[in-house]
This record gives structure tokens, C-alpha cells and sequence, in this order.
């Protein structure tokens, strides 16, 4: 079988990076060039010293990538990415950033403060959540690749919502991630001396992945579900861990709860149901694609806790990425993604 040309818009980021390192391994790609307006005729491995000698592709012109190109990922900032799919058109495109994420036009409007260039290219974008939307990514050319919190967000809730069995009028979601997701650009929050032995909330109850949670979570339960929403900056570099609060409508048992979960997800090589009495831990999906969702109860309440944790910068980002992209050409599902995380 011929390998898939891979092209990388935005390849200096760390998603962009992620994305190198992953597709530099896969067994059914080619790799074949990688753009960053910024360092233009410098190689990726002066900025990331882990490439020196395995990956020192040097950064080209936007058009000669996506011309050599069948598939081309943008990793860039929101505002950014319908250009490019434009100059993609008959050529397979996942956007990592913002672009296509959002189906109502007014929410991406009222969230990034942009309006659509392109309104065109949003009916034929579909939301890569690998897991739920399979079926719609393997006819699609344009995939918006989920943004991290919604990714945990979605996994963990769907079995949840999907069936009935909690109530989703009004959800409180915490998750906390790792600095890389806040993007390689510096800020004072993000700054070393900031960060380290610190941890907080931000952007409470305001950040831009509520309509994108809100979108996701109403479309499982056929019905609108609204979500306060508080992420939290932990001081390590990757990983998401989301615990999502769900008054029960049934009466049930968690054991109960514990079946239709791993009932739905059984056959899904990247979501892990974990036995009950274990508790999702971001360390053992660190550098790997998998989602891990524990259960809980708090039968005091009648709520549902669930925990979903996922290395943001591959199963929230580079990973699932590549996941839509075997998708979208008929590969195995989890070819170049058989990574585990390390235990110690």
C-alpha cells in the first residue's frame, strides 16, 4: 500500500512538534514537509534538540508543503487555519486549532471574537471526536480536532449521557492540565517561577472550551446540557484530568453504572474503563493515546462522579489527530498510536 503524504502547517508549536514525532514513526506515512512562518529554512531540530540527527527536516513555504501533501495538519491559533483549508481544497485537512471545532457560527463569534471567512468550508467539517463520530470522519476532507478539556469531557460523559441515566441540566466539570496546553508562547502565568509549586484555577466559569463542552455533551444526551466549567493549571508540562459531577436520574448502582460503561466502550482500543475502586491517574496515560475513565459514587447525593484523564498533548491533541487521519484513509485504527505511557 502506498504511504500516506503528511504534510505539518504550524510544526513549531508543541502540538506541531507532537505531531512530528509521532508521524516520523508511523509505518504508513511519509512525512514530507513542514512549515513555520517564523523559522523558515531552519531545521526543527534546532528548536527541539530531541530531533538532532533523527528528524532534521527544515521548515518549508506553506504552499510547497500542502502542494506535496495528501493530508495536512494545522496546528495553529484560532483565526488562522480557514485559509489554509482553502488552498487544501481536494486535499484531506486536520485543523488542531479552533477553526472548525464549533457548528453555530454566533458561538465562535461570541468565544474567539471572529466571524467565519469561509462559511462555505463549515458544512463540510466534521468534529473529530475519533470515538463517537467515526462513521462521519471516514467521508470527511475538513476534521476540526477536539480541543483537550472537551476530549476528557466527552469520553468520560458519553456512556453517561448517551443512555439516559444522569441528569444534564446543569454540570460541574473541574479539570486539570499540564502548562504545554496553554501553547509554547510565554506568559506570566505560564512562566517558570509562576508556575512551579503553584496551582490554581483560571478562567472560571469563562474559558473557550465551554460552547465546545456544551456542543459535544448536549448532542450525546439529545438535549441541552449546560456546564460550569473550571480548569485548573497544575506545574507539571502534559496531561488532563477532568472529574465531571452528575446527579443520577435512575436508580442504580455503580456496578450497574460500571457495565453500560464498559459495555459502550469494549470495543474502543484507546478508552479504558478502569475496575471499580481504581482511579484515573494522569501518570499512566502520559505520552500515550489512551483515555482513562474511572467511576464513582456519592450515594449520600445520588451523583455520579467520573473521572477521564488523557495526555493532552496526544490523546487531547497530535494523537487523535493522527487517530482521525487512519480513519479518514482506511488505516488501522491505532497504527503509529501503539504507545503506553511510562509507570515510574
Amino acid at each position: 500500500m502506498e504511504k500516506v503524504k503528511a504534510g505539518i502547517i504550524g510544526a513549531s508549536g508543541y502540538a506541531g512538534a507532537e505531531l512530528v514525532r509521532i508521524l516520523m514513526n508511523h509505518p504508513q506515512v511519509d512525512l514530507v514537509g513542514i512549515n513555520a512562518r517564523s523559522y523558515l529554512g531552519q531545521a526543527i531540530s534546532e528548536l527541539y534538540p530531541g530531533f538532532y540527527q533523527t528528524c532534521d527536516m527544515v521548515f518549508e513555504d506553506a504552499d510547497v508543503v500542502i502542494e506535496k501533501s495528501d493530508v495536512i495538519f494545522t496546528a495553529l491559533p484560532h483565526g488562522a487555519s480557514e485559509a489554509f483549508a482553502v488552498k487544501c481544497a481536494g486535499k484531506k485537512i486536520i485543523d488542531l486549532g479552533a477553526d472548525f471545532r464549533l457548528d453555530d457560527e454566533a458561538d465562535y463569534q461570541q468565544w474567539y471574537n471572529l466571524p467565519y471567512q469561509h462559511k462555505e468550508l463549515h458544512t463540510e467539517s466534521v468534529y473529530g471526536l475519533s470515538e463517537i463520530h467515526r462513521e462521519q470522519i471516514k467521508k470527511a476532507r475538513i476534521i476540526g480536532n477536539p480541543g483537550c478539556y472537551p476530549t476528557s469531557i466527552s469520553l468520560g460523559s458519553y456512556p453517561a449521557l448517551k443512555n439516559g441515566i444522569v441528569d444534564g441540566t446543569h454540570v460541574i466539570i473541574d479539570s486539570k492540565s499540564g502548562v504545554t496546553g496553554a501553547g509554547k508562547g510565554l506568559s506570566d502565568n505560564t512562566h517558570f517561577p509562576r508556575t512551579n509549586e503553584a496551582f490554581a484555577p483560571y478562567k472560571a466559569g469563562a474559558h473557550r472550551h465551554t460552547p465546545e463542552i456544551e456542543q459535544m455533551l448536549s448532542e450525546m444526551a439529545g438535549e441541552k446540557v449546560m456546564v460550569t466549567f473550571v480548569p485548573h493549571l497544575l506545574p507539571i508540562n502534559r496531561g488532563i484530568i477532568s472529574t465531571m459531577y452528575y446527579p443520577m436520574k435512575k436508580d442504580m448502582t455503580l456496578e450497574e453504572v460500571h457495565k453500560i460503561y464498559t459495555e459502550t466502550y469494549k470495543n474502543e482500543k484507546f478508552v479504558r474503563v478502569l475496575p471499580l475502586g481504581k482511579y484515573a491517574d494522569l501518570k499512566f496515560v502520559k505520552f500515550s493515546n489512551y483515555c482513562d475513565i474511572s467511576l464513582h459514587m456519592d450515594e449520600r447525593n445520588s451523583t455520579l462522579i467520573v473521572v477521564a484523564c488523557i495526555d493532552n498533548m496526544f490523546k487531547g491533541a497530535a494523537g487523535q489527530a493522527v487517530q482521525n487521519m487512519n480513519i479518514m484513509f482506511g488505516l488501522e485504527e491505532d497504527c503509529g498510536l501503539n504507545m503506553i505511557a511510562p509507570s515510574f
